[in-house]
């Protein structure tokens, strides 16, 4: 068993939007071609600009299927108080899905997305109950041997460079779901910093942890932190012992968006603790 997994996020398609990176992500995406395009939130800068819906869903159809997507706050509308109380999604339900916690299978492999963004929510987003458990019942369809991934906007865990924005409120229920679920890896973004991670690196109690693969901004000019002014996107390899992330910037010399940090998790779910030294390093045929 083999995925390729293309991590992107934070689009914001309006003023912030770099048409020229995002060209860029397009070719790339291409020649990757993944079995998996994960979009994690932030698709506009405006939710009520019509324009930038049409702006996004055009880019989104020149990008590489399959595609799994989930709304960020930017993607509720901020100054219309109505909207946010009465449509918070309206526009992210005409334009992109009705459906909230979006699945993808393959065998062995099962990626279900969640919203933490609500009208209730400026910055900081929250998985209530109705999704918490349907992520929940999502994941329970499918046995411990599967490589279970979940997608969220917001981040569960405040990594380095994340001053100022807040996680989910319910990050300790949501990380005690995931890790109940028996979910390998979360891929989420909203700060607009790279970071991988572990949820056992603040709640040492949990019985096997999940892994964070957060991505910074991919197209967008607001990059945060060390990644000020900068774009980058994930590339996730899910084999049948280990779990591998190529973290992409964009650099400027190279034109292009290069591998920048690589990490190679063994898959604990599949019993797997430990892996032999030349399993742990990348060939580079694996990289994009």
């Amino acid at each position: 068993m083999r995925y390729t997994l293309m991590h992107i996020s934070d689009l914001h398609a309006g003023p912030p939007f770099n048409r020229s990176i995002a060209d860029q992500v397009a070719r790339q995406a291409h020649e990757l071609q993944p079995d998996l395009l994960v979009i994690s939130g932030d698709l506009v800068q405006r939710a009520m600009i019509t324009s930038q819906w049409r702006t996004i869903l055009a880019y989104l159809e020149s990008l590489p299927q399959p595609q799994l997507i989930v709304p960020g706050n930017h993607d509720v509308p901020l100054y219309n108080p109505l909207a946010r109380i009465f449509l918070p999604l309206g526009r992210y339900r005409r334009f992109i899905s009705q459906n909230l916690t979006p699945v993808f299978t393959r065998p062995g492999l099962a990626v279900v997305g969640g919203c933490t963004a609500h009208g209730l929510t400026m910055d900081g987003g929250h998985l209530n109950r109705g999704q918490q458990t349907a992520m929940e019942r999502a994941f329970a369809h499918f046995s411990p041997d599967n490589c279970k991934v979940a997608v969220l906007h917001h981040h569960v865990v405040d990594p380095p460079g994340s001053k100022g924005r807040r996680r989910i409120v319910n990050a300790d229920a949501t990380i005690d779901m995931f890790d109940r679920c028996g979910v390998e890896l979360l891929l989420c973004g909203h700060i607009h910093v790279s970071y991988i991670g572990n949820t056992l690196d603040v709640r040492p109690d949990l019985r096997q942890g999940t892994i964070i693969c957060q991505c910074g901004t991919t197209t967008s000019r607001r990059g945060k932190g060390r990644e000020r002014g900068k774009n980058s996107f994930n590339i996730v390899e899910i084999e049948q012992r280990a779990i591998r992330i190529s973290q992409h910037l964009y650099l400027e010399d190279a034109g292009r968006f290069a591998p920048v940090a690589e990490h190679v998790f063994p898959r604990r779910a599949a019993g797997v603790y430990e892996l032999p030294r030349d399993q742990r390093v990348m060939e580079a045929d694996q990289k994009l």
